[in-house]
Parts: structure tokens; C-alpha cells; sequence
């Protein structure tokens, strides 16, 4: 965008441009959402067989030295189906979802393995997050404003004209963290490919000319 103001008595012209910068990086941290549902028509059973196979889950993680472990969800619901409109009870689900974070990369299979073992059911989510994501994110950020100064100096060559480098306002508009892929998974062993995260910054930068 190309603007026109004056300064004292000489008229000065502007032009605003949008910079972006992206830095990728491997993950250091996975975050894991998996547990145990059980299902059937006394509440009270199904509670006590969800709370026993849970308390194995986390025996069998803390055993393999995972710490940082917390309740995710938990929740009972009513069954219902209808059978020619009639409503018939079907019973309970209970359903118990640990949060489990770990910086052991290439163990999150074997973790996941030992859970499944244990008695989970259920793996609803793994993601994959860097433990500074503001480190990362001011390198976009000093490669944003680069780019947008790349660009004020591309236009002022090509049109002919004196372009002052240094922007003389910068707004940061956003910044985005670009997840890995869904992790992928097999029988037997549990491959786990993290992929790379991305992370982005924008800003728009006005040069005056």
C-alpha cells in the first residue's frame, strides 16, 4: 500500500508491506490424551473396574519414569438406543483420559505400548510441541521484518526510487505454530513419526520514500 503525507513542507510518500518468517524445528515434547472407557449396566462395577485399570496405567508409566502425568477427562454417560421408537437403556460408559507429557521422543511408542498393555483403550490424541516456542518464535519474527525490508528494497529498485531500509513502524499481526503431522501407528510395535513443527510470524513494516 502506497500513501502520501508531508513532513514540514516536502512531501513524503509511504509505502506498507507485510513481512513473514517461518522457522522449523524437530519437537521436544509429546502430549499424549489416552486411557480407559468401560461400558456396562452396573455404575458402580464399571467405576471400580475403570479406577483399578487406570491406577495400572499410571503404575505402569510412573514406572517407566514418567512424571507428568495428569486427569485429562473424565466422564459417565447413559447409554440409550431406540428400537421402533421406544427408548431402552443400555447401561453406562465411563470414560477416564490421562494428559501425559514427555521429552523421551523416541521412547513415546514403547509408552504408549506399556499403557495399551496395562489395560488402555482408548489413545485420542498425540502432539507434538517445542519446549521454547518463544525462541523460536523471534527468529521468525527477525526474519519477518527481514523480508519485509527485502521486499521495500526490491520495490525501490525497480521503480527508481530512495527507500530509507529502516521501516519507521513495524506492527507484529500474528504468529502461528504449524503441528507436525498425526502421529502413525501399527500393531506390534508402535512407530511414532513426529515430523517438524513450524512456526510463523507476521508483521507489516511502512517505509518512507
Amino acid at each position: 500500500m502506497f500513501e502520501s503525507y508531508m513532513n514540514g513542507q516536502f512531501p513524503l510518500r509511504s509505502m506498507t508491506l507485510m513481512g513473514q518468517g517461518r522457522v522449523t524445528t524437530e519437537p521436544d515434547v509429546a502430549v499424549i490424551h489416552m486411557g480407559i472407557q468401560s461400558t456396562g449396566n452396573d455404575l458402580a462395577v464399571i467405576q471400580s473396574q475403570n479406577a483399578q485399570i487406570s491406577q495400572a496405567i499410571l503404575d505402569a508409566l510412573q514406572w517407566m519414569g514418567i512424571t507428568d502425568i495428569k486427569t485429562f477427562q473424565y466422564t459417565i454417560d447413559k447409554i440409550y438406543e431406540y428400537e421402533n421408537g421406544v427408548r431402552i437403556d443400555r447401561g453406562y460408559t465411563v470414560r477416564n483420559i490421562l494428559q501425559i507429557r514427555t521429552g523421551d521422543m523416541e521412547l513415546v511408542g514403547e509408552f504408549i505400548d506399556t499403557a495399551v498393555n496395562a489395560g488402555a483403550n482408548i489413545v485420542d490424541l498425540i502432539s507434538f510441541e517445542v519446549s521454547n516456542p518463544d525462541f523460536y518464535y523471534q527468529q521468525a519474527l527477525n526474519l519477518a521484518v527481514m523480508n519485509a525490508i527485502e521486499k521495500a528494497e526490491s520495490i525501490s529498485r525497480n521503480l527508481g526510487m530512495q527507500v530509507d531500509p529502516i521501516p519507521r513502524s513495524i506492527v507484529e499481526n500474528s504468529s502461528m505454530i504449524r503441528p507436525p503431522q498425526p502421529f502413525q501407528r501399527e500393531l506390534a510395535a508402535t512407530p511414532i513419526v513426529p515430523g517438524n513443527v513450524e512456526i510463523e510470524a507476521i508483521v507489516t513494516a511502512e517505509f518512507v520514500y
